[in-house]
């Protein structure tokens, strides 16, 4: 892991006048740079050739010879073979050149090694560099370890699928679609065997993936992702806010659903199980006698994360939740980073958000409101890793 001092140091040579917000173009890009123009910063993103154009074109920011934003936001832009590439010395010297405060997001932790960004990538990353590897399911103190430690409540692990009783969820990488899902449920081990084959026939699954599975007892009811914001400069508010909620759309569960009974039955192999990739988002709302709890939830994962990570998480986190019928929450995934349905709040804000700071504030505006908060304090230092 780079030693913070190093990043400190590197920092040091910023020109804080010129400091730009960059990250890879994809994920959550939008909302990031839609929000750090929104607080007067430039925008750099990297681009990765045949995928550029949403950035490079049709959101590309236009200013007037004073520099005043006239439409769009994506000012700069570098385009790489891959988006790993960003990894290189010279690509990574470019980013510290052009003062560029990094914001991991999860297409950078996808497309590029976790060992490279912890231990390789030398730019100041707005975020918390040493808690990216726990959103890898499996590891060895993954997301599921902080939630064990701070005393949090995640849905039941299955060890065996023979010991299968219940509706479970099984969770594995899709074998296709590599940054996806192959995820399937099943009510008893017969199901399960079914299953797990047709994918494995279908070329979903593969045996390999499916050995590593982790099962879990599903629980029914709604979905809420709860965006988060902790402030380590924040000295006289609470450090902890929520900005807003999201929920998402599921392919092809999303399209199944909407099949009345006898037309589902009807189905041929392939068609039968559900995918669950995400291709898009919505705003929620909690009802208000539930907020205490997701705040109370949030502050044991912030302490958490303090206690076993130093200096703990920083800036944007998503708790990703579901709500059984007794009103119970359980996390099912954390993103320790900013979450991939903030675009859905991007120029219009999150409804918490909103209430809170009394304008439109998005995920990526809070991102870049910190920013500009933490120069005017002189404690830049205290929200980069």
């Amino acid at each position: 892991m780079i030693d913070r001092n190093e990043i400190t140091s590197i920092l040091n040579d910023y020109d804080t006048e010129k400091i730009a917000i960059g990250l890879v173009a994809s994920h959550s890009a939008l909302d990031t740079c839609d929000g750090a123009v929104d607080e007067g910063f430039r925008t750099f993103l990297v681009c990765q050739a045949g995928r550029e154009k949403t950035y490079t074109r049709y959101f590309k920011a236009e200013r007037d010879s004073s520099g005043n934003l006239l439409r769009g936001i994506v000012d700069d832009n570098a385009v790489y073979q891959r988006f790993d590439e960003v990894l290189q010395p010279e690509n990574q010297k470019q980013l510290r050149d052009d003062n560029i405060l990094f914001v991991p997001n999860r297409s950078f932790t996808s497309y590029c090694e976790i060992d490279a960004i912890e231990d390789d990538f030398a730019v100041p990353m707005l975020g918390s560099r040493n808690l990216l590897r726990s959103e890898e399911r499996g590891g060895e103190e993954d997301y599921y370890w902080i939630l064990e430690k701070a005393g949090l409540p995640y849905p039941e692990r299955i060890d065996d699928p023979e010991d299968i009783d219940c509706l479970v969820m099984v969770k594995l990488p899709h074998a296709v679609k590599k940054l996806e899902r192959g995820f399937f449920t099943a009510s008893d081990y017969i199901e399960y065997q079914e299953k797990s084959e047709s994918l494995i026939r279908q070329g979903v699954i593969t045996e390999d993936a499916l050995s590593a599975a982790r099962i879990e007892r599903y629980v029914i009811g709604p979905v809420f992702n709860l965006d988060f914001f902790y402030s380590p400069i924040e000295d006289t508010m609470s450090p902890i806010e929520l900005l807003g909620i999201d929920w998402r759309f599921e392919t092809s569960l999303d399209g199944h659903v909407r099949l009345p009974a006898p037309q589902q039955m009807t189905l041929i192999e392939g068609q039968q199980i559900p995918e669950y990739t995400v291709c898009g988002h919505n705003s929620a709302t909690l009802r208000e006698s539930l907020l205490e709890g997701a705040f109370e939830r949030a502050e044991k994962y912030v302490k958490a994360t303090q206690k076993h990570y130093s200096p703990g998480i920083i800036g944007p986190f998503c708790l990703q939740t579901c709500v059984d019928k007794d009103l119970n929450f359980y996390i099912y995934d954390v993103a320790p980073r900013i979450g991939g349905g903030t675009n859905v709040h991007m120029s219009v804000g999150h409804p918490y958000g909103n209430t809170l700071w009394r304008r439109n504030m998005s995920t990526g505006r809070r991102l870049a409101m910190e920013v500009r908060r933490a120069v005017a304090m002189g404690r830049i230092a205290e929200i980069v890793t």
